[in-house]
């Protein structure tokens, strides 16, 4: 026996693993199984109301995404009634199902054994049911539980439709006990040195254990646990590492399913972790988005209780300080403010906590602005792993200072597993151990375990693998506690780790920029339409309206629902039909009721300010002013709006046939050319731009052709297409028509192309007096694993691009010297991405596009992608958007680009006003034809939202310096404020010890210093 060969020994003992699993449960009768079906899911009231179907394993019950309520009856037959065996359920319908108790609330989760996972991390099926503890007799116990079913597998697969299993058995529990020991140790000896001793003594121990097993009974299993123990037994010395470990269940809140699904998928994965903690007092469970315990409360009351018990405890951890875990590359600045200010408010009312750490495990990419808005609300910490995915470098640190563009820094780890799904296994400590990259400077790392994505959460061979793997020789220790815990101990190092700064760059999923291009253009309009709302219910409180004025209850609902629809999977666009399905429908809801909101503020506005009541009201939300000509009612009025405020219309503003001739006199339109006071422009016979002419500047490349519309075959999905697009070209849209026409103060050439299946009309528009050329476009896109881009060759030599993000711009390289420049070819930006020389430069602007690439001297929009997965039609669609190109003397920080791309993404706001009621004198409270809320007097502060406080009546200002340079400014109001203060992002007050500046008292104004991309947030007690 010494002479055996380890290897022939550990198959033995891995062939003896596979006959204890089969031997851990003994069926001893079958359940009667009866089940509802409807195709939505019914309340526990409504359980009997669908299609009754008696079952037996093997019957058919449902197609994909039908629903069911199984009724599943029986009694426990006598049976041996010893001390190591228990009786259990063994359930299996093919897909996920919630047991309730009498009064419907969850009580455990199952899953179907065989799912669509990465099987390598366990197998994530759940399919037993506890009925007793070893020793307990219920022998004559009736069975009568109620079970809610869907029929999809954790990741919305259809497996079958049928009943698998419905049985009642027996657990052998030391058989069960023994199984885990042999896999734990099988694995430790898989995972150390093949010459060390403590392997070939683990391998020795698991042979002679499985020499003592020929036969599968109580005595040779205690005799086999003899063996086994021993090397159990074995503790670690003074650790060099130790992993902090937490159960997990990361719930993508929609992805390839709906998200009706998700909310039963919580009730299924949160009772199965509450049955756990019952059988392992050890356990400690972590679960993150706030919107996820809000729909547990609202559907599942009994079960928010049971929750919030095991809060107070101390074994359920509240993670993730947003609303939701949302894409952090499109969603709007502040939105990524309300996502945290809403996350948090959920969590500090709910349960009493403050929540410090940001939870973002799978996201496509992090945003440059991240770090600050974390520091200025209170979040000092930051978890992901989604870096371990990139494709062609490696993220050079595991713990390490992420620094962005502002300066501020957020201490940020990813767990060395690189997974959320981790099984808790020697191999998982073991690849810890082994990849950590800062364990030379760290003796901490912190690991994730259970089923994720579809939800299911850590099972019994999770927690049975740690209750063995706590202090075991040749292995780092591990000991599970909150992850805020492993934090706070990381902390206590930090002067040894290294500061990685700017955006943190996923190498991967870059086709997320653009996938459903209708979402993100409703999610754009939600933005702006929801900052239009505040401001201008804003304004009304400042005319002197009261708190009723301030629509704060359904602004948070929608708020919240906007939110929502930024979850990482919906808005970047990588999910099923069915799910933009139904956020298209609610975005289009959404709209309408902000948007009547809105009409309903103004409305109050133009009462407040006493204005003729057929008169014309124009609103500027933005902070510089803005000389406008606004048609209305077939005529044009110009007219110099004040900075975020409004002005009346009068007579003395209305342009008559002569003004609006001498207006548009050098406006030019033919089918080649376009042409006001500042640019020239000239189409090639394909419709692109062969010379574009900026005050005598030629813009364009020398023999190049700007906004040619570029078809290229697309083989990928919705998260990824080819990287070598460029070199598979299916051709260029084709140009059937073109019109030139003069139109109001506008020239336009409306052009009109064809693809294949897909048409596209675009109007080429350039106002009188303008320098900025707008592509209108309306395009019936009907192409499959297909992508549409334009470019824009110029001339502007420049070796970095200026590109938009939240609050402020990132420069990226627009060389490609090496591989992680190759690496970051699709890049994000938001309102603009600019090309500058000192002298010179040019901006390329949009109203709902995020991907672009900048190489050269080329810049490139991703406009259109019809990926065939997971959504078969996604974007064969009508879709309408904008893009402007902006041509500017100086660099883009002279040029203040940054405005154009606010003025193409909020235009004037104009309220007509048409009634027979009583006239009134015109700005009788105001006391002129104009308002001006608020005014900044440095050209690169941007005022970014306006609204009231969340529990006060205070009105908050949100401000960011725009260019990256410091930047002192007067803020001047209205009038006299009888208070101005600052406060965090959380509207919590801070003063100068804090960084923020003294209270202001009775004063009109204040005086503010801003460092780079700074946000500074007033908080104003006008008079």
């Amino acid at each position: 026996m010494p002479y055996e060969n380890n290897r022939i020994m550990l198959d033995r003992a891995k062939n003896m693993l596979n006959r204890l699993r089969e031997e851990i449960y003994e069926p001893i009768g079958s359940l009667n199984v009866s089940a509802w079906i409807t195709q939505e899911p019914v309340p526990y009231e409504a359980r009997t109301s669908g299609t009754l179907k008696q079952l037996k394993p093997g019957d058919k019950w449902g197609e994909l995404w039908d629903c069911a309520w199984f009724h599943f009856e029986g009694a426990v037959p006598d049976y041996a009634n010893k001390p190591l065996r228990r009786a259990v359920l063994l359930i299996d319908v093919n897909g996920e199902l919630c047991l309730v108790d009498e009064a419907g609330s969850p009580r455990q989760g199952l899953t179907n054994i065989n799912s669509e996972f990465e099987t390598a991390l366990g197998l994530p099926g759940k399919r037993v049911v506890e009925l007793a503890q070893p020793g307990e007799d219920v022998a004559g116990q009736t069975i009568d539980i109620w079970a809610d079913a869907g029929c999809n597998d954790l990741f919305g697969r259809y497996r079958s439709g049928t009943l698998k299993e419905a049985q009642i058995a027996v657990c052998r529990e030391d058989v069960r006990k023994l199984y885990y020991d042999f896999e734990v140790l099988i694995e430790l000896a898989e995972q150390t040195d093949e010459k060390s001793a403590r392997r070939v003594r683990v391998i020795q121990a698991l042979y002679e254990a499985s020499l003592k097993l020929s036969v599968i009974n109580e005595a040779t299993v205690k005799a086999a646990d003899g063996k086994l123990q021993p090397q159990l037994s074995k503790k670690g010395g003074d650790p060099m590492l130790t992993v902090s470990a937490i159960g997990h269940a990361h719930i993508d809140l929609a992805w390839l399913w709906p998200i009706r699904e998700t909310i039963r998928k919580g009730a299924r994965t949160f009772s199965t972790v509450l049955r756990n903690m019952e059988k392992y007092p050890d356990y400690v469970f972590g679960a993150s988005q706030p919107q996820l315990y809000l729909w547990m409360k609202e559907y599942y009351p009994k079960l928010y209780e049971q929750i919030k018990q095991r809060v107070r405890e101390g074994r359920w951890e509240l993670q993730g300080a947003m609303w939701v875990e949302p894409d952090t590359n499109i969603s709007g600045g502040e939105a990524l403010v309300r996502q945290i200010l809403y996350g948090k408010r959920f969590f500090r009312q709910e349960f009493g906590q403050d929540i410090q750490t940001l939870w973002l495990p799978d996201v496509f990419g992090y945003s440059g602005s991240l770090p600050q808005l974390l520091r200025k609300s209170g979040i000092p910490y930051m978890m992901t792993q989604k870096l371990s995915w990139s494709v062609y470098n490696t993220h050079p640190h595991h713990s390490f200072h992420w620094e962005g563009i502002d300066g501020s820094r957020v201490l940020t780890h990813l767990p060395p597993e690189d997974t959320y799904n981790g099984p808790a296994a020697p191999r998982s400590l073991s690849k810890i151990e082994a990849a950590y990259l800062d364990k030379n400077v760290s003796e901490h790392a912190l690991m994730l375990f259970g089923i994720g994505d579809g939800g299911g959460g850590p099972g019994e061979e999770h927690l049975e693998r740690l209750a063995r793997e706590h202090d075991l020789l040749g292995l780092p220790p591990v000991v599970q506690e909150y992850s805020l815990d492993f934090f706070r101990k990381l902390e206590r190092e930090q002067d040894r780790f290294e500061t990685y700064r700017g955006e943190l760059y996923l190498e991967k999923h870059q086709g997320t920029l653009t996938s459903q291009a209708r979402n993100k253009r409703y999610n754009r309009q939600m933005e702006k339409a929801l900052r239009e709302l505040e401001f201008t219910a804003s304004l009304a409180l400042a005319l002197g309206g009261t708190s009723a004025d301030y629509p704060s209850e359904p602004l948070e609902r929608i708020w919240k629902e906007t939110l929502l629809y930024q979850f990482h999977d919906i808005l970047p666009g990588s999910s099923i039909t069915r799910v933009f399905d139904e956020s298209l429908e609610r975005y289009a809801v959404l709209l309408a009721e902000t948007t009547e909101l809105l009409h309903t503020a103004q409305k109050r506005v133009a009462e407040l300010a006493a204005a003729d009541e057929s008169q014309t009201l124009a609103f500027n939300s933005l902070p510089w002013q803005l000389e406008r000509t606004i048609g209305r009612s077939g005529e044009h009025s110009t007219v110099s709006l004040p900075p975020m405020g409004f002005t009346l219309l009068t007579e003395e503003h209305r342009l008559d046939a002569n003004l609006l001739s001498e207006r548009t006199s050098q406006l030019k339109a033919d089918p080649h050319s376009l042409e006001n006071e500042h640019l020239h422009v000239t189409f090639g016979a394909q419709g692109g731009i062969v010379s574009l002419v900026h005050n005598q500047r030629e813009m364009i490349a020398p023999g190049a052709e700007a906004n040619l519309l570029t078809v290229y075959h697309d083989r990928g999905d919705a998260w990824d297409f080819p990287r070598d697009y460029r070199d598979t070209v299916a051709g260029r849209m084709e140009l059937t028509g073109s019109t030139a026409r003069i139109e109001g103060v506008s020239a336009i050439l409306e052009q009109h192309y064809r693809f294949g299946e897909s048409t596209l009309v675009q109007k080429i528009v350039l106002e009188a007096g303008a320098d900025t050329l707008r592509f209108e476009t309306a395009a019936d896109w009907r192409e499959s694993e297909k992508m549409l881009r334009a470019s824009f060759p110029v001339q502007i030599r420049s070796d970095q691009v200026n590109c938009e993000i939240q609050f402020g711009y990132l420069k990226r390289p627009t060389t490609r010297n090496n591989g992680i420049e190759f690496a970051r070819d699709e890049i994000c930006a938001h309102q603009y991405i600019d090309l500058s020389q000192p002298d010179y430069g040019v901006a390329l602007l949009s109203d709902s596009k995020y991907g672009y690439s900048a190489e050269g001297q080329t810049l490139d929009i991703n406009l259109l992608r019809s990926p065939g997965y997971p959504d078969p039609v996604a974007d064969r669609a009508e879709h309408e958007f904008v893009y402007a190109l902006y041509p500017h003397a100086g660099d883009f920080v002279q040029a203040q680009v940054y405005r154009k791309g606010y003025e193409l993404n909020t235009p004037v706001s104009v309220l007509e006003r048409t009634s027979d009621g009583t006239q009134k004198a015109a700005a009788a409270q105001v006391g002129e034809t104009t308002f001006s809320l608020i005014q900044a007097d440095h050209p690169h502060v941007m005022v970014e939202a306006v609204k009231k406080a969340e529990d006060s009546d205070h009105l908050l200002f949100r401000l960011y310096e725009t260019s990256g340079t410091q930047a002192t400014t007067s803020v001047t109001f209205a009038r006299a404020c009888a208070e101005i203060s600052e406060t965090d992002l959380m509207e919590q007050p801070i003063g100068p010890d804090q960084g923020g500046i003294a209270t202001v008292q009775d004063a009109p104004s204040v005086r503010l210093t801003f460092d780079p991309f700074e946000i500074k947030t007033l908080r104003v007690q006008m008079k």
